[in-house]
């Protein structure tokens, strides 16, 4: 388990988190920034209108279900033994591009305004695959509030697989996995690619897991993700990340070892999350909703797990909401209620619609929390907006001379705020024109004017 009141006495790791916040790059706008305005016509997603409670605890709620302690503990045992989080940066092999190193294609992804302060580039490979696509990111600065895991800052990218080649294996559809960035060094990151699986067999052997991965949090040692198709959450162990020792395409047992598709990390889940209302219905008001994206909001008591619904094609209200996490200590990282039911502690709709990413912050004194909404553009070539909204409207920085919101990146993912350093962290997803970025906040804020 980790010690946390020892990290938050490290010098060292006090002086890198002033250096990544105070780190400003130049980086090139892809538009001019004309002004500011409050957010009014076809394109405001308007103020969120709170659910009425019996409402949302019917379609929101949750099941627990863990998988049983002797099967991991199984599955460990077969495969080596847990290698943690620092086994897997120790052994990163790819490098990211900083800004300098980024071509001008990926430099045009990223917002128009505000600019970011900080922005990678991946490998060249990763870069240009259309086989896989980024779509969430989470930190150790949602994992724990001083910002580190162990001696690290790290940066968790999900990536899922989509393939439309006519001969591309049906089973690689949807797999999932994800980029450990260490981010230790702002001037050098490196990363290595984790596999997500399932235990089976009662651990002595496993399956790929599929999911879209559009939301992810990291929260003390566990993390959260979006499970195939939207339907609820898949809960990971960042203590048990396994070695595979067989290289090949097959995932799970392999004669005497383990196989995972050519990669050599796994991370098995240790539960999920389901609908008690049963599969979930896109595009339909009060169904139980697909989940969309996700994010952590440390502004509450407790902290809680922010969410969205998918809803593509759908251009109704769309739903908003939270879950508090556990208090209790031998619950770390999971949602509250041992009895295994997870309701959710406040909802909204909001008239945005295809949201992209989410986000709920409480700054200063405020009394209710802002939440930041990222919305894809109508073309895939034109810049996706990120919209701050209450009860009372919604604002987003106004930066052409047609007035339009396009302000944000290019095919943008979910958003995770690092509560130590004040960054905003997303990622872009198009192919030759994927950036891993950070924005300060309160440059967020103050682009509304």
């Amino acid at each position: 388990m980790k010690q946390r009141g020892r990290h938050r006495r490290r010098r060292r790791g006090q002086a890198l988190r002033a250096t990544l916040a105070g780190t400003a790059l130049a980086l090139t706008a892809a538009a001019t920034l004309i002004s500011t305005s409050q957010a009014t016509g076809a394109n405001s997603p308007g103020g969120l209108t709170a659910l009425r409670s019996g409402s949302v605890s019917q379609e929101l709620r949750l099941h627990e279900n863990l998988t049983s302690r002797d099967a991991l503990d199984t599955l460990s045992g077969n495969m080596g033994g847990n290698v943690g989080v620092d086994g897997v940066l120790r052994d990163a092999d790819h490098s990211m591009r900083n800004t300098g190193g980024c071509t001008s294609d990926e430099r045009a992804a990223l917002p128009v305004e505000p600019t970011a302060t900080r922005a990678y580039c991946w490998e060249d490979a990763d870069a240009r695959t259309a086989r896989w696509q980024p779509r969430s990111v989470t930190t150790s600065g949602d994992a724990d509030d001083d910002g580190l895991w162990g001696a690290h800052q790290v940066i968790l990218a999900g990536w899922t697989h989509r393939d439309g080649q006519a001969a591309a294996p049906a089973r690689d559809e949807g797999l999932a996995r994800i980029a450990f960035v260490d981010a230790s060094d702002p001037d050098s990151l490196s990363y290595r690619w984790v596999l997500l699986v399932a235990p089976r067999a009662g651990g002595r052997d496993f399956t790929a897991v599929h999911s879209g991965l559009g939301g992810m949090v990291w929260y003390q040692d566990k993390l959260i993700v979006t499970a195939a198709h939207g339907q609820g959450l898949l809960v990971f162990d960042l203590h048990r990340l396994l070695r595979a020792d067989v290289d090949s395409g097959a995932v799970g047992r392999v004669g005497h070892g383990y196989s995972a598709a050519g990669y050599r990390y796994v991370l098995p889940a240790i539960g999920s999350y389901d609908p008690e209302g049963g599969a979930c219905t896109r595009g339909r008001e009060h169904a139980v909703p697909c989940f969309g994206s996700l994010s952590l909001d440390r502004t509450t008591a407790p902290d809680s797990l922010v969410a969205t619904e998918a809803a593509v094609g759908h251009a109704g209200p769309t739903r908003v909401w939270r879950y508090s996490f556990s208090t209790a200590a031998y619950r770390t990282g999971l949602l509250a209620d041992a009895q295994g039911h997870v309701d959710a502690v406040e909802a909204y709709t909001t008239k945005g619609s295809g949201i992209s990413g989410v986000l709920s912050h409480r700054s200063g004194g405020a009394r209710d929390a802002q939440w930041y909404i990222g919305r894809p553009a109508d073309s895939r070539t034109q810049h996706a907006s990120l919209w701050r909204q209450s009860g009372d409207g919604a604002r987003a920085a106004t930066c052409t001379a047609d007035q339009s919101h396009a302000c944000w990146g290019l095919d943008t993912g979910s958003l995770s705020y690092w509560q130590r350093t004040g960054e905003l962290w997303t990622l872009t997803g198009e192919p030759a024109r994927r950036v891993l970025y950070a924005v300060p906040l309160s440059s967020v804020d103050g682009s509304l004017g």
